[in-house]
């Protein structure tokens, strides 16, 4: 039985891997954060080191592993090994604390070396999930829809990051406020784990086709000249994806902590699940509306929304106006997400999924996770923000955040302008061959 020609059983492969990734990215993007400024250090250089060591990570992780997934032909075997592994990495944080380095290097800096044991454990943990999600997942996404249902595939799979967050606000988060960091890590780790197993027997058998070429010229591919200029499109799509997620990057480490120490929102997860919920039916119901009027067309008014939202966002304070401006917010960043996803898989070489993987992570992780946070840290570090903890004083971040973001995200308008252009052309010179 099929549903928009995708059979149940790939759909079901679509929303388990893709719902368990979310939360496990969830927990990465968001949790470390809190994780390290509750428990460890109130500086945010180190949430953006943490960040920007993720990223390159990342990338790297996805570029050797898109290629190799590639060169064997098989995708199953890395996101079943590699979700069970990357689901133990993310149970062992629930292991790190400042009085457990101190016990083992009682002369050391504990604050410091503790910091850098979780940068070191997200970098491990980044390891496994850029292979099984990043790498893996994403390229299997890709081999199994085609340019008629991406808008709908890529309308659902972009809920899923906001409804992993709704999940463990409204049903988790409660753990982390009382202080409770390694049943959290621990189960999820758990889940994740078990996911991996399920795999197994939820994927399609696989009849591998590997690649006779060689693996290390498959990993440099993507940045040779010769193919970025046969390829325009893609990368012009990839250089306003990138924007966008420098854009999102700038405010979206510090949320959580902007929502509870600037606004003084205790109940932010009412706040988040409210929107993260509006914001997924949004997603939802305008995936075929993606499709129907066309990606590129698509993506500007959804830009315009975003937009909207980050700048009421600067000026909100009430519960209710939060509530919202984030929903406004929320609801163009998922469609802009969706729209410019699928316009990145349709632009992507058939046979060549893999080696782009990497490619794509440099745009959408790599960059946006090394500038986008340290413009968020440089504009909070310039503030006068702060409150007192226990006789310590912390920085808090600051509404600013959102104004830079929204900076970022109008400047994502030039290379979708010059992409319906290019677009355009290529349309216009098929018609006449």
């Amino acid at each position: 039985m099929k549903k928009d020609g995708i059979s149940l059983r790939m759909w079901a492969s679509f929303l388990i891997l893709g719902l368990v990734g979310q939360l496990a990215w969830t927990i990465e993007n968001m949790y470390f954060n809190v994780f390290l400024y509750n428990t460890i250090s109130d500086n945010p250089s180190y949430i953006a080191a943490m960040v920007a060591a993720s990223g390159v990570i990342a990338t790297i992780t996805t570029l050797l592993m898109g290629a190799l997934s590639d060169r064997l032909g098989r995708r199953k075997a890395f996101i079943s090994v590699g979700y069970i592994l990357w689901g133990i990495a993310t149970a062992a944080f629930g292991f790190l604390s400042v009085d457990g380095i101190q016990t083992l290097f009682p002369a050391a800096n504990a604050v410091m070396l503790a910091a850098v044991a979780v940068v070191v454990m997200d970098c491990i943990m980044t390891f496994f999930g850029s292979t099984a999600n990043d790498a893996a997942f994403n390229a299997f996404v890709t081999c199994n829809t085609t340019q008629k249902n991406r808008g709908r595939v890529e309308s659902v799979l972009a809920t899923l990051p906001l409804i992993a967050m709704l999940l463990i606000f409204g049903l988790f988060d409660g753990m982390t406020q009382e202080g409770r960091w390694r049943e959290f890590f621990l189960i999820f780790g758990a889940l994740v784990t078990l996911t991996g197993v399920i795999t197994i027997f939820l994927l399609p058998r696989e009849t591998p086709a590997p690649r006779r070429d060689s693996y290390w010229k498959n990993i440099v591919y993507g940045f040779r000249p010769a193919v970025v200029k046969s390829n325009k499109p893609l990368y012009i799509a990839l250089c306003a994806f990138g924007l966008f997620c420098i854009a999102v990057q700038v405010f979206f480490p510090y949320l959580i902590i902007y929502i509870q120490e600037y606004l003084k929102i205790d109940s932010y997860a009412i706040v988040l699940g409210i929107v993260l919920i509006v914001a997924s039916l949004v997603s939802v119901v305008f995936g075929r509306v993606i499709d129907k009027v066309g990606k590129l067309k698509f993506t500007i008014p959804a830009l315009a929304v975003m937009f909207a939202g980050l700048i009421a966002m600067f000026f909100v304070r009430s519960f209710v106006a939060v509530i919202l401006a984030g929903t406004v917010m929320m609801s163009g960043y998922m469609l802009v997400t969706a729209a410019l996803s699928g316009t990145i898989r349709d632009y992507t070489p058939e046979g060549k999924v893999g080696l782009f993987q990497g490619i794509r992570m440099i745009f959408q992780v790599l960059l946006p996770m090394i500038i986008g946070p340290y413009i968020g840290a440089f504009i909070i570090q310039n503030s006068d923000e702060v409150y007192f903890e226990l006789g310590v004083v912390k920085q808090v971040p600051i509404p600013a955040i959102f104004l830079g973001s929204a900076a970022l995200l109008a400047l994502s308008l030039i290379p979708i302008i010059l992409l319906r252009k290019v677009d355009k052309e290529a349309r216009d010179a098929d018609k006449l061959g």
